[in-house]
This record gives C-alpha cells, structure tokens and sequence, in this order.
C-alpha cells in the first residue's frame, strides 16, 4: 500500500464511524458497504501502524499490570517470591532491572509470559 496522507487517515476514518453501524455479522462479505468498510479499515491501518506504533511493555509496566489484575500487593509479591519489598518498588518504578533468578519467580507467581518480560 502506498504511503496514507494525514487528509487520508481522516477521510478514512469518518467513513468507517459512518459505515460501521450499517455492518452486522449477517452483512455478506460482498456487500457494497462492506468492501468498502474493509477498504476504509485497511487505510486507517496502515496509518496507525506508522504514526501511533504500540510500544512493548517494559518490565516495571508488565509487574505493575499484573499485581493490579491479580489483586496483589507489592508487599504481597516479595513475600511470594522472597525478597523485600523495597526490592518490587525498584523494579516497578524502574530503578533496577530483576535477575534472570528473579524475572523467572515473577513470571510464575504474576503469569507473565517470559517472552514479555525478555521485552520479545
């Protein structure tokens, strides 16, 4: 796809908020709107994926994420995997990075898949 202008984007756009509500699951996938639909999307894609690219999570972020969705304390989690809670603060504010000893205990106790946490 050649590169979208900003003009572009912003047409494609309003045309997908308009299209949309007139799609639904029983919408044949050659209906007029619904090409059209696909169309605006792919635009708007192509778009985003270079001017709004998605950032990987880094390390303080992905601890930070879990402890919230598992309910968990920080206190919680150094208790869990046997360190202080100071040294969870560190690693969630940044100030140091976990051992790989350490990031294999995080990933078990909080399910984070290790690929996440090597930042792949």
């Amino acid at each position: 796809m050649t590169k979208v202008s900003k003009e572009q984007y912003e047409f494609a756009l309003a045309k997908v908020e308009e299209l949309l509500p007139l799609i639904g699951d029983d919408t044949p996938s050659n209906d007029k709107n619904a090409i059209e639909l696909t169309l605006m999307s792919e635009i708007v894609i192509s778009y985003e994926k270079e001017h709004f690219p998605i950032e990987k999570p880094t390390v303080s972020e992905l601890i930070e994420f879990s402890l919230e969705e598992k309910g968990m304390s920080q206190k919680e989690l150094a208790i869990e995997i046997g360190i202080s809670p100071s040294r969870i603060n560190d690693y969630i504010a940044g100030r140091s990075e976990p051992t790989l000893k350490i990031a294999r205990l995080l990933c078990r106790v909080l399910n984070i898949p290790p690929a996440a946490m090597l930042g792949m």
